[in-house]
């Protein structure tokens, strides 16, 4: 399984921003550590190309800022400084879901170790998201012709309000958001599939909503592709997040829907999408998590005596 990262390229943020960007290198690093992948399963990505990035965005919007002529009001709503380092950044973690999605295609998953930047929108940026990765990649796929029917999956506690507008008249790509309710974004966009939870909201609860909300999906979507957006940030301890998800029932929600995927025959795509945890650590270990079970279900020895090991890899 091939895990994209762009962690070395640096978006400069100041002091005491509320962005964890170091929890991407920490990812790698922890995976790289579990000895469970080898070297060169880590590959980096090319940048996202114009072409791509225009399937999804308005060219004025790529030229802003490509060239760095963003207003002080679009700065603001992105959250990031602008600075080469961040068009770089944005565009290599845009070219990492496309590289994921293309693996997938051929070997069942691949991963992007960032990505899930689904507050972007055609002609502006949001909630730290400046392109909008799962958007390009999806267009990507079908416009290459590698996949006929794709379903985004977001699983972030923020709805994918980027995402939906951007693919709203997509008959091919089906939008299903599993998100807070009262959260961010406050003005929501309506996706082919929505599910709203309530502050507070535990793990059964979510689980039986995932359940009811993936046999909507495979019923009215029947993809080839899934791209899963496997938000860390449901998590009880996230800062930013308004849900009670456990650690272990993150673990769940991933195995539901990866090994959901796998039985119907869809490839997956995955992005870390969101995590804020008070503690960095465990946002890293909800990723790792999320990596590791990607890594089981799709295993092509089919290996089901491997979670144990797996879970303690993971902590």
């Amino acid at each position: 399984m091939k895990l994209f990262y762009a962690d070395h390229f640096v978006l400069p943020l100041p002091e005491g921003h509320r962005f964890p960007m170091v929890k991407y290198a920490r990812l790698r690093a922890r995976l790289l550590a579990s000895a469970l992948f080898h070297p060169d399963d880590f590959v980096v990505p090319d940048a996202a190309t114009d072409e791509a990035i225009l399937r999804a965005h308005d060219a004025a919007y790529l030229s802003r800022v490509a060239e760095g002529s963003l207003d002080a009001a679009e700065i603001r709503r992105i959250g990031f400084p602008w600075s080469p380092g961040m068009v770089e950044r944005s565009r290599r973690s845009a070219g990492a879901t496309l590289a994921a999605c293309r693996a997938a295609l051929t070997e069942g998953c691949g991963v992007n170790l960032a990505g899930g930047t689904h507050h972007a929108h055609r002609d502006f940026g949001s909630g730290f998201c400046v392109f909008n990765d799962a958007a390009i990649a999806a267009l990507a796929m079908r416009a290459e012709g590698r996949a006929r029917r794709i379903a985004i999956i977001d699983c972030d506690v923020h709805q994918g309000d980027g995402t939906a507008a951007i693919l709203r008249d997509k008959p091919d790509i089906f939008t299903c958001s599993l998100h807070g309710a009262k959260n961010f974004p406050f003005r929501k966009q309506t996706s082919d599939l929505d599910v709203e939870l309530a502050d507070g909201t535990g793990d059964e609860d979510y689980l039986k909503a995932l359940e009811l909300a993936l046999e909507q999906v495979f019923t009215r979507a029947a993809p080839d592709l899934v791209i899963y957006l496997a938000g860390a940030d449901p998590y009880s301890g996230d800062r930013l997040g308004r849900l009670d998800l456990s650690i272990e029932g993150l673990a769940r929600r991933d195995l539901t829907v990866l090994s959901t995927c796998r039985a119907h025959g869809s490839a997956v795509a995955v992005a870390m999408a969101g995590g804020y945890a008070s503690d960095i650590d465990d946002t890293v270990s909800i990723h790792v998590a999320t990596v590791l079970t990607a890594a089981r279900v799709f295993a092509d020895n089919g290996n089901r005596d491997a979670p144990a090991r797996l879970t303690t890899e993971s902590r």
